[in-house]
């Protein structure tokens, strides 16, 4: 098939909620390497199934695929579950001259067999992860499910605890708080499977001080020359709602009305909504030495696995 000459040879496989939004977008930067239009095809996790996801993650993803790939340029989308291999294919399509290809799911860390199948496909793939305090990374995801109106309770600890102790989890089903920091295990399934030469794991704090040096150290592991990227953009902060409630009204409100209003106006009125109606939130000392007591012996594990002293996530 002439599409296989342009498949992937590198994956960037997560975690959620450590920054693979911005790197994605700092890798299209660079001229010798492509990235999948859809950020996150998702494509090889492929325990996780679209048809078992709760309704509003369902109509979040929605994507009809004949539609999209009927146009001569693909049009760049956050998130979208590829079921079919020769469609997996064409997100690759208009790859040129780019020395490596690749992608960026966050599924493909947590899915129990993700690792598997890349391998399957590519044994020569690369693997990238950026791994981030799972505390940390657990408030930044409820702070974002909290400003879409996802949440059942508006305290942190709580809603986490909550999520955790669901009889029904899974991807798109639960919101996996805890368990998608949980990362020795889901790291060792790729040090299990690939060569460890292979495989790159990012602490995502190193990263967000250090943006430009992280960058060329994934350069030098992609072997493509050190590039100079635009760093200014911010991605993906998030604010939560002063008021919950009235948050998730006009959420409900943009929904059915959002698409009739000119993009202008509506990128001023989210810029004063943002403005007014939001603020930063932080974590407490108490939430984090609760949290802790969860993934202590976890992050314990994973230090000595990747050969990292993670002793500031324990702080």
């Amino acid at each position: 098939m002439e599409m296989m000459k342009n498949f992937p040879n590198f994956f960037i496989v997560g975690a959620a909620k450590s920054g693979t939004t911005s790197l994605y977008e700092y890798l299209n930067q660079h001229p010798d390497i492509y990235m999948s239009p859809i950020k996150e095809p998702n494509y090889f996790a492929k325990d996780i199934n679209p048809e078992d996801f709760r309704e509003d993650y369902k109509k979040s993803i929605q994507l009809d695929f004949n539609e999209y790939f009927s146009k001569p340029k693909l049009e760049r989308i956050h998130i979208a579950f590829v079921t079919n291999f020769d469609d997996y294919l064409q997100l690759f399509r208009e790859r040129k001259k780019e020395k490596v290809a690749g992608e960026i799911s966050n599924t493909y860390l947590y899915s129990k067999v993700a690792a598997k199948e890349i391998y399957k496909y590519n044994p020569n793939a690369k693997i990238l992860m950026i791994l981030r305090n799972p505390v940390e990374r657990a408030f930044s995801h409820f702070v974002m499910n909290l400003s879409e109106g996802l949440v059942t309770y508006t305290n942190f600890l709580e809603e986490v605890l909550y999520d955790f102790n669901k009889e029904k989890k899974g991807w798109g089903i639960s919101h996996l708080y805890i368990e998608l920091g949980l990362y020795y295990e889901q790291v060792k399934r790729y040090y299990d499977i690939f060569n460890p030469n292979q495989v790159k794991v990012i602490i995502y704090e190193d990263y967000k001080k250090h943006p430009e040096k992280v960058l060329n150290e994934i350069f030098s592991f992609l072997e493509v020359p050190h590039y100079k990227v635009d760093l200014g953009k911010r991605f993906m902060v998030g604010n939560a709602p002063k008021n919950y409630y009235l948050n998730k009204t006009l959420k409900a409100i943009n929904k059915k009305i959002g698409n009739a209003v000119p993009k202008k106006i509506k990128n001023k009125l989210l810029q004063l909504y943002k403005e007014k109606f939001t603020t930063r939130q932080r974590i407490t000392e108490q939430e984090k030495k609760e949290l802790l007591k969860i993934f202590e012996e976890d992050i314990k594990k994973l230090s000595k696995l990747i050969n990292r002293d993670l002793s500031m996530w324990l702080e």
